[in-house]
């Protein structure tokens, strides 16, 4: 992972423009100019919070194939920082996104001591569902956003703590067999 740049505009156009990538966008798929638009405003939450949509490289290549990171959300009249993930469709189901937001998440709650992040989905989109609660999102409610029903996760920085020590006492645990 690393900062966008406006290097990226070409490659993350070729993303954010394939209606499967955006079906369960707000913005629908996004031109050149709401891509340059988006890393701007990506640039602009580095610069404000430390934090925001990070470049996701493919290791083989150093070639774009999308972005994860955790950026402020207005939910009804509170800000919040919510994660969010897009990958180019020939990346999806390879556990890139969970390898991803595993990553933000840790330098959010770890580094930038953010208190609670949430992750907003429509309850229709499975893939991100199973995203949200591989990397720890369990608890939501149910809203209504932009006009569109979605689970609200929330997942503090305690949680986040509890379950990755869990995680890893878990993997530390002799195997024994019968």
């Amino acid at each position: 992972m690393r900062a966008l740049t406006l290097d990226d505009v070409p490659a993350l156009t070729a993303i954010l423009s394939d209606p499967a990538v955006m079906s369960y966008s707000l913005r629908g798929v996004c031109d050149e100019a709401a891509t340059r638009d988006f890393i701007a405003w990506c640039r602009d939450c580095y610069a404000t919070h430390g934090l925001g949509p990070w470049a996701l490289i493919d290791k083989r290549d150093a070639s774009l194939i999308g972005f994860c990171g955790v950026a402020p959300e207005a939910v009804g009249v509170i800000e919040q920082m919510s994660l969010g993930y897009r990958l180019a469709t020939r990346y999806w189901n390879k556990g890139l996104a969970a390898e991803a937001a595993t990553a933000v998440l840790a330098h959010a709650f770890g580094v930038q001591d953010v208190a609670s992040i949430v992750a907003i989905i429509e309850p229709s989109h499975h893939a991100s569902l199973r995203v949200a609660e591989k990397v720890g999102f369990a608890r939501f409610e149910m809203m209504t956003f932009h006009g569109r029903p979605v689970r609200l996760y929330r997942l503090d920085r305690v949680e986040w703590t509890e379950s990755r020590s869990a995680l890893r006492n878990h993997a530390d645990m002799p195997i024994t067999h019968p």
